[in-house]
C-alpha cells in the first residue's frame, strides 16, 4: 500500500488554513475535471484530488492524517504505525459529495472503519441533544480479565480563529468492565458534544487490545504458546504456566507432541458464557553447543533410530 501525500497533491503547505484548502480544490478541480480538461491523465488526477480534498477539508480526518507525521514520502510503501488512531476523538462526519468507495487502499485503511464512515446523525432544530463522540482506546488483556480503572487521554480537532486545525486534549478516568472484548464499546453518558439544550451527547469508546507478549485472544478465548522440552512432552510433566491472574500447575500428558492443545474450561475472558484458556505446546530443542551436548544427541540418534519422514515415502540412505 502506497502512502498518499495529500498536501503535495493539492499543492499546499501542511499549515494551510481550511479556506486555503477550499480555494486550492476549486482551482485544481477546474483544471482537471475530465469533462473539460485537456491535461494528460486528467481523470486520474481529478480522482486523486477528490480523495485529498475529502481528507483535508474535514478537520477530523485532517487531524488524524496529520498524526501520521511528516516522515513519509509519496509513493513509498506504507503501513499505519501501531495504535496510530488511539485516543483520537471524532464525531461521525461521513463522506460528503464524493463516492468514497472509489478511493485508494491508503484512504480505506485509515478512514474506512466505522467511526469515520458513520453518517452525521446529529438532530437539527432547536433544543437538540449534542452529537455522540467516538474514540478508540487500547487496553491490556489483564484489564479485561480482571476489570480495571484507567486514566485515558483523548484529543479532538478544532478550528482556531485563524482557520487552522489544532488538537484539543482532555483526560478521563474510566472503568473497564471485566470481560469486555475488542470491538465492544464503553458508553460515557454526557461526555460527547454539547447540545443547544445543554444536554450533551455521549462518548463511545471502542475497545482494542494492545499486543501481548504471551497471549493471543480470539473472541473470549485466550491462547498461550507454551515451550516444553522433548522429555516433558514425551514422558509427561507438571509445569508452571502463567495465567493473566497468576501461575498455575499444569499437567502435560505423556506422548504429547508439537501443537498439542490443552484446554482449561472457563478460564478465558469472563463473560455470561466464559471463554476457555488454551495452552498450545511448542517443543523446544536444547542447543548442541558443547561436545557433551553433541554426544548426547548422537547417543539419542543411535538409541531411537527414528525417521520422522517415513510417512512421506522417504527412506534413510
Amino acid at each position: 500500500m502506497q502512502y498518499k501525500d495529500y498536501y503535495k497533491i493539492m499543492g499546499l503547505a501542511r499549515n494551510a488554513t481550511q479556506d486555503e484548502v477550499k480555494r486550492a480544490y476549486r482551482k485544481l478541480a477546474r483544471k482537471y475535471h475530465p469533462d473539460v480538461s485537456k491535461e494528460p491523465n486528467a481523470e486520474a488526477k481529478f480522482k486523486e484530488l477528490g480523495e485529498s480534498y475529502e481528507v483535508l477539508k474535514d478537520p477530523q480526518k485532517r487531524a488524524a492524517y496529520d498524526k501520521l507525521g511528516t516522515n513519509w514520502k509519496a509513493g513509498e510503501e506504507f503501513r499505519p504505525p501501531p495504535n496510530w488512531d488511539e485516543g483520537f476523538e471524532f464525531k461521525g462526519g461521513g463522506f460528503t459529495g464524493t463516492d468514497s468507495s472509489a478511493f485508494s487502499d491508503f484512504f480505506e485503511q485509515l478512514f474506512g472503519h466505522a467511526g469515520f464512515s458513520q453518517a452525521n446523525c446529529g438532530a437539527q432544530g432547536f433544543a437538540t441533544r449534542g452529537q455522540d463522540s467516538h474514540a478508540k482506546i487500547y487496553i491490556n488483556l489483564e484489564d479485561s480479565f480482571l476489570g480495571a480503572t484507567r486514566n485515558i487521554s483523548l484529543s479532538a480537532p478544532e478550528i482556531d480563529a485563524h482557520g487552522n486545525v489544532q488538537l484539543k486534549h482532555r483526560s478521563l478516568n474510566i472503568k473497564i468492565p471485566k470481560g469486555i472484548k475488542p470491538g465492544q464499546h464503553i458508553r460515557l453518558t454526557g461526555q460527547g458534544e454539547p447540545g443547544s439544550s445543554g444536554k450533551a451527547g455521549d462518548l463511545l469508546l471502542e475497545i482494542a487490545f494492545n499486543k501481548h507478549a504471551l497471549y493471543r485472544v480470539s473472541e473470549t478465548d485466550i491462547y498461550l504458546e507454551l515451550p516444553v522440552t522433548p522429555w516433558e512432552a514425551v514422558l509427561g510433566a507438571t509445569i508452571k504456566v502463567p495465567m493473566p491472574d497468576g501461575n498455575i500447575d499444569l499437567k502435560i500428558p505423556p506422548n504429547s507432541h508439537q501443537g498439542t492443545k490443552l484446554r482449561l474450561k472457563d478460564r478465558g475472558l469472563p463473560a455470561k458464557t466464559p471463554g476457555d484458556f488454551f495452552v498450545v505446546l511448542q517443543i523446544a530443542l536444547p542447543p548442541a553447543n558443547t561436545e557433551r551436548a553433541k554426544a548426547a544427541y548422537k547417543n539419542l540418534q543411535h538409541e531411537l533410530d527414528f525417521n520422522p519422514r517415513l510417512t512421506l515415502g522417504v527412506k534413510r540412505l
